[in-house]
């Protein structure tokens, strides 16, 4: 099948299997959500709850909604779907605490098996390991890079397997990514909060050569949309200076958002009583189990 007949042969089909994994996902969540507010109206405010399923909403989007289609079309479109899923739904889930309400929306004896699973000292090394900002930041960066090189990038659109293993890693990639950020429960963070800026600005760093590079190329790095047919009056070499911009744009005022709130709290007084944002907040019932069992930190 030649390039062209691939993008011209695609069309939309309701995602029925991803629907109904994003379902039964939100519905143990919002059992967990039930349980926990039945207990104490504060202990997880309702804006958590709408931020974990605007994060399982952007997932729909990136991967089941037209928009997946349409990324064979345009770069813009394929970026559109790499910013969901790697820097737009992930902080949004782990905003909402879920792995808390998983916990409380597990039967008693799961609870059981749960706890003594991840009090093996393998698992709180392997929790400790991967929760590290350093690995955090190498992952997530390492997975962006990779699928943008235009070898890479040319199997994903012509080979649907490679195509979801993109998907799939850059979802996880800014799972780990966000982690160390938002610290959900039961993160215990021994860092100082100064770090959380360094971060930010180091993870900018390779999305600003990447975006840069493809802004300011005067050639086109992904000839496969050389193809396709063209949408919205853009050439090839426009969509990808598009993509390229909203990347560099998304990504640099999504990471605004954490690193004023921190610096924010670092320039207040210390006896103003400002609350950490990126910390989960526990006016409720905690679940009998610590960030010491699990070991991340």
């Amino acid at each position: 099948m030649s390039p062209h007949l691939h993008f011209e042969q695609r069309f939309w089909e309701f995602p029925v299997s991803l629907t109904l994994i994003l379902i039964l996902v939100g519905s143990s969540y919002l059992r967990g959500w039930i349980s926990v507010r039945s207990t104490s109206a504060t202990a997880l405010p309702a804006w958590k709850a709408t931020s974990f399923f605007l994060g399982l909403l952007s997932i729909w989007t990136a991967w089941g909604s037209p928009l997946a289609v349409y990324d064979h079309n345009l770069l813009t479109f394929h970026m559109i779907k790499h910013l969901l899923l790697m820097t737009f739904a992930p902080p949004l889930l782990l905003l909402g605490e879920p792995t808390k309400m998983f916990w409380h929306a597990m039967p008693e004896f799961s609870r059981s098996i749960f706890s003594h699973i991840s009090a093996q000292s393998l698992i709180k090394r392997v929790a400790r390991t991967l929760t590290r900002p350093s690995l955090c930041l190498i992952v997530s960066t390492l997975t962006l890079l990779a699928w943008h090189l235009p070898a890479l990038f040319t199997l994903c659109v012509h080979a649907e397997i490679w195509h979801t293993v993109e998907q799939v890693t850059f979802l996880g990639a800014g799972l780990l990514f966000w982690w160390p950020v938002i610290q959900p429960w039961p993160s215990a963070s021994t860092w100082p909060q100064w770090w959380i800026l360094l971060y930010l600005f180091l993870a900018t760093l390779p999305c600003d050569i990447l975006s840069g590079f493809l802004v300011f190329s005067d050639r086109v790095v992904y000839p496969v949309y050389s193809s396709a047919p063209r949408m919205f009056g853009f050439s090839v070499l426009e969509d990808q200076q598009c993509a390229a911009a909203l990347m560099w744009t998304c990504v640099t005022l999504v990471y605004l958002v954490p690193a004023a709130v921190v610096s924010t709290r670092l320039l207040a007084p210390r006896n103003s009583g400002a609350r950490d944002l990126t910390r989960p907040q526990s006016d409720g019932p905690v679940p009998q189990i610590d960030s010491q069992s699990l070991g991340v930190v």
